[in-house]
């Protein structure tokens, strides 16, 4: 690595350390009621959105409550997307006169931006007009992530409370999450971003004289036609709520979405801060801030390995091009590596950092064509999905992902000393247990179920454009991303027909769903149960002790789960490529 890749590397790492630790107590306080500042500017509207829509603000609802509340919620914004998707050609907003969505095509959308997935199998700029892109995608955009956020402070309050039945409200968290937290992040962040270059207008295209006079013949008369769009708004919630989905086609490549390095930086920065964040808001709910630091701390040792592998593997380039005689070393006339499928503008390290970054959060927006990375520069974007996206991860769902491994990890070190295991002062038991063995489980089960149906049916293997270990990286990809939520693609598949709309769209609803309910079910009964006093034997969980043994554990069983499969893949097709070459 370069000295400048370090300084790029130093640079984002600080700045996002140092707005981490004032959100996250920020955070804390919205969900405690204590954001006072903020209050008396946006308490009025708050208290009348509760009138509106008949919500008591007092209810303390139990886990079974709190679930069908996010359950509902939830389907109805299903249902609102794909009406939206599917009368667009009949609704106002639609300056390119696009046709409906296809029904598979929208179902599959739905539930996308619903589970804060943002997997798209269209073409944005193509496919959608300006009113389903408003008010469907970007309002789900904000409500998804404030649902991750609501799950997250419904667990904490399980182990915060003693003797409880209830969790709070969800309507309420739901409330707090969006009005105080997402909505002025996103209008700050927006802002900078249009200050940057990025589009913003209600114009559905322009016309542009083409300055290259060498590419004038692949144009109409020396002119190119360029989509356009309320695209700063979007990409502002989609980042920083860990959605991910691009307002163009070619996602965070494209001028229009991130024209500069600071807009870059701006996006790359929005996509691990409220994760970030909410780990030292973890810290301050349960009372002892280095609960918070550990979880952090934990998140970092997996992160930062893993994100100078990727550097490094993309920087050593590609044997084929080696084998030929291309100099592919870094230089001051030349990035070096591999660089195909990545911006110029950004180069290897940036993109790569991209990568790990949006993999490790449950965002999906890219700055370079993963599928082109080198077989183990694509692995480690696969791997950190296949984790479970709790390294950061999404917003919310990344630290309640991390709180159930900190249990798996407890209840491990319990059975080698002979101890009944504790968390956070409350006995981890058979029941808390299943709950988070199924939260662990289900996606993975859902990534390799996936998989395997797909590579066995007509179906799932007639629209790969790769044969081989590559192709086989392509469609299990496709279902790490999609079970676990995040939304980024290898590409080299075509996923807009029936097969794929519906296997990735049925992997979505179980990777966001079926882990939401069994993470309230365990809040639930935690919160039932006493606090233990701390004693002789119990474990403390904010040492570094505890952080190696929850990052063994997470490593683990990543390893054990998805290490037979990516050695049909990207591990084979590495030592193909090294021995061809």
């Amino acid at each position: 690595m370069t000295a400048s890749s370090w300084l790029q590397l130093a640079v984002f790492l600080g700045l996002l350390a140092a707005l981490a630790l004032p959100l996250g107590t920020y955070l804390a306080r919205v969900y405690t009621g204590e954001a006072r500042f903020a209050a008396r500017i946006l308490g009025p509207l708050e208290r009348l959105l509760y009138r509106a829509s008949g919500v008591d603000p007092a209810e303390d609802m139990s886990w079974k409550r709190y679930a069908g509340a996010v359950l509902l919620f939830n389907l109805l914004g299903v249902l609102t997307v794909y009406a939206l998707l599917r009368l667009q050609g009949v609704l106002p907003l639609n300056p390119a006169g696009l046709p409906a969505v296809t029904p598979e095509v929208a179902f599959n959308a739905a539930v996308s931006f619903a589970s804060n997935t943002n997997w798209q199998a269209y073409s944005g700029e193509a496919a959608l007009a300006h009113l389903p892109q408003m008010l469907g995608l970007a309002v789900q955009n904000f409500v998804s992530a404030a649902t991750g956020m609501a799950v997250l402070v419904a667990l904490v309050r399980g182990f915060t409370r003693e003797n409880a039945a209830g969790l709070g409200s969800f309507w309420v968290d739901l409330t707090r999450g969006t009005l105080y937290v997402l909505l002025p992040l996103s209008l700050v962040l927006a802002l900078l971003l249009v200050s940057e270059g990025v589009v913003q207008t209600f114009a559905g295209s322009a016309t542009v004289q083409v300055i290259d006079r060498a590419h004038a013949a692949v144009t109409q008369g020396g002119q190119q036609i360029l989509a356009l769009g309320p695209a700063a708004s979007q990409i502002a919630i989609k980042q920083l709520g860990t959605n991910g989905g691009g307002f163009f086609n070619a996602n965070s490549a494209h001028p229009f979405e991130n024209p500069t390095a600071v807009s870059n930086l701006l996006e790359l920065v929005a996509i691990l801060l409220i994760p970030a964040a909410l780990c030292f808001t973890f810290g301050a709910l349960v009372k002892d801030r280095r609960q918070g630091l550990a979880v952090f701390a934990a998140m970092l040792a997996i992160f930062l390995p893993l994100l100078l592998a990727t550097v490094a593997f993309e920087q050593a380039g590609n044997p084929a091009l080696s084998s030929l005689g291309v100099d592919q070393a870094a230089s001051d006339t030349s990035p070096g590596g591999n660089m195909e499928g990545k911006e110029v503008r950004f180069g290897i390290t940036t993109s790569a950092l991209w990568a790990a970054a949006t993999t490790a959060a449950s965002n999906g927006s890219v700055n370079a064509m993963h599928d082109s990375f080198t077989p183990l520069g694509g692995l480690i974007p696969m791997w950190l999905m296949q984790l479970g996206e709790i390294v950061f991860g999404g917003v919310g769902s990344g630290l309640y992902g991390m709180l159930v491994y900190a249990i798996i990890a407890v209840f491990i070190a319990g059975l080698m000393v002979g101890r009944t295991p504790e968390y956070l002062g409350k006995k981890i038991e058979a029941y808390e247990m299943k709950m988070a063995s199924l939260v662990i489980l289900l996606p993975a089960a859902a990534v390799l179920i996936g998989t395997a149906i797909a590579c066995s049916v007509p179906a799932g293997t007639a629209t790969r454009g790769n044969p081989g270990a590559h192709g086989f990286s392509e469609i299990l990809y496709a279902f790490s991303s999609g079970a676990n939520n995040n939304g980024s693609a290898f590409g080299g598949i075509t996923v807009s027909g029936t097969f794929y709309a519906t296997a990735i769209g049925l992997c979505m609803l179980v990777g966001r769903y079926w882990v939401i309910v069994p993470v309230l079910a365990l809040s639930g009964a935690l919160a039932k149960k006493k606090r233990i006093p701390v004693s002789a034997g119990t474990l403390p969980t904010h040492t570094p002790l505890f952080v190696a043994l929850l990052v063994g554990t997470i490593v683990l069983v990543g390893a054990l789960t998805f290490i037979p499969a990516l050695g049909l893949g990207p591990i084979v097709e590495h030592l193909q490529l090294s021995a061809a070459h």
